[in-house]
């Protein structure tokens, strides 16, 4: 059964603490596709910890981003996805990792039984989340995206305002 438009979702949302409570709001859809905007919506929300950004581009692949005033971590889940959405192209770019040419791209695509993440593994890994565990996480293809940012938001644990966040906009 093929997915229609309507059942992929593409969002961004931005999470941060304040006054040790996780809180998570939706960016604008149009971030999904513009990883300096999204920098930029990440820098503009006021947090003594820094802020994390997920955002989800429909079955295909996730990006992650913590933003810590200058300092900006970026985790791409899938290298396979740069040749067709913006959003994962410029996360290549932002980590300077090559876009993969059309040979690398096929022996990428040859194992579908995993996704070939790119950029910083350890990113939450002071949050309880590890580099092996996030691999396998991102690496599940059987996993949609927003299931995987869900699994990443419970261990990290702001489930409960992600998935306030998600149904705000979705139901």
């Amino acid at each position: 059964m093929a997915m229609s438009d309507e059942d992929s979702l593409d969002f961004a949302i931005v999470v941060y603490r304040e006054d040790d409570i996780w809180e998570a709001e939706m960016l604008p859809v149009a971030l999904t596709s513009d990883l300096d905007g999204l920098i930029h919506a990440l820098r503009q929300q006021p947090s003594m910890n820094g802020t994390i950004g997920l955002v989800a581009v429909g079955d295909e692949f996730f990006v992650a981003l913590r933003v810590f005033g200058e300092q900006v971590e970026v985790f791409l889940s899938d290298i396979a996805a740069s040749w067709d959405f913006p959003l994962a192209q410029q996360a290549l770019e932002y980590l300077d990792v090559p876009v993969p040419d059309e040979d690398e791209l096929e022996a990428i695509l040859q194992d579908e039984e995993t996704a070939l993440p790119a950029g910083d593994l350890s990113i939450f890994a002071d949050l309880g989340l590890d580099e092996m565990e996030l691999g396998i996480l991102s690496g599940d293809i059987d996993l949609l995206p927003e299931d995987v940012l869900s699994s990443i938001a419970a261990r990290l644990g702001f489930s409960e305002p992600f998935e306030r966040a998600i149904d705000s906009v979705f139901g």
